[in-house]
């Protein structure tokens, strides 16, 4: 379970790479925090976050539906 675990983590790490290298804001939405200081940078991708676990509820809900 844990090896699957980690090879589907793998699996979406290629994806929002691969995603990364398209036009799409993803990482760069408006609500994101970034700042940045003279020798340190901070970002956290809050509406990022955000938008991937509503997406990933709708998917995993539908996907439950269908199973039963």
């Amino acid at each position: 379970m844990l090896v699957f675990i980690g090879v589907l983590i793998a699996a979406a790490g290629v994806v929002l790479m691969l995603l990364g290298k398209t036009n799409l804001p993803l990482g760069r939405l408006p609500g994101d925090i970034l700042y940045r200081g003279k020798h340190n940078t901070f970002y956290f991708p809050l509406a990022t976050s955000i938008l991937v676990s509503v997406v990933s509820s709708i998917v995993l809900y539908l996907l439950g539906r269908i199973r039963r």
